[in-house]
């Protein structure tokens, strides 16, 4: 069994459900603080977060859907990283993945990661609705449009959210040049075990503390 400390240290605390509140997303950075998490992602509104102490803070553009036009995606992460984001979660145009137009993905990509100076990219491609060909091809292209990361799901798609087998595809594909973040439906121990084993190094997590209960040190 992963140790809790170990599993700590990669879990992205969430909140990101559009009808939370101010006072919701300040209970979210109190616990993430006391359970010793890496990180809070909430939506861009939100920003600037006070009291993080230590805590990495991310947010999300182009959410949820990544049909966004990429100079919107591009200001919305140069926003974000003024208001304080460590760390973007950027949607991919899922769309044009399915048709092919992988040119247009990686030029997304690229706007984001132009405007995100010093803050570390995550590409989301929302894998449960892609082939296992598209997410490789769309894993490759982020790593070429110089994305620090690939993500699993926004956890907002009817398609379902992360998958062993996609994290497994997607860590095959970028090996241990980018980081892999599981997220979306990950509620249980054994779920999040199985996501590291498969090769993810970050974990989206609304329900940190459940899980986090479950482990020992």
């Amino acid at each position: 069994m992963t140790s809790r400390s170990d599993v700590a240290k990669i879990i992205d605390h969430t909140l990101l459900k559009p009808e939370a509140t101010t006072a919701d997303v300040e209970a979210l950075v109190a616990e993430a603080k006391d359970l010793g998490v890496l990180a809070v992602c909430v939506s861009p509104s939100m920003l600037p977060l006070s009291d993080t102490g230590d805590l990495v803070v991310a947010t999300v553009v182009g959410f949820p859907s990544g049909q966004v036009k990429p100079e919107i995606k591009a200001a919305e992460t140069e926003r974000a990283v003024a208001d304080g984001a460590d760390e973007v979660d950027m949607v991919i145009n899922i769309g044009q993945a399915i048709a092919g137009d992988y040119d247009a993905v990686e030029a997304d990509i690229r706007g984001v990661v132009n405007a995100s100076g010093d803050a570390l990219v995550k590409v989301i491609i929302e894998s449960a609705a892609l082939s296992d060909e598209q997410i490789v091809e769309v894993s490759r292209r982020a790593e070429a449009a110089g994305a620090d990361f690939v993500k699993t799901s926004t956890g907002f798609h009817p398609a379902g959210g992360a998958s062993a087998h996609a994290v497994a595809l997607m860590r095959e594909t970028v090996g241990d040049r980018l980081g892999v973040k599981a997220s979306g439906g990950i509620r249980t121990v054994e779920a999040a075990e199985e996501m590291i084993a498969a090769g993810a190094s970050r974990l989206g997590l609304s329900g940190s503390a459940a899980i986090l209960a479950g482990l020992s040190d």
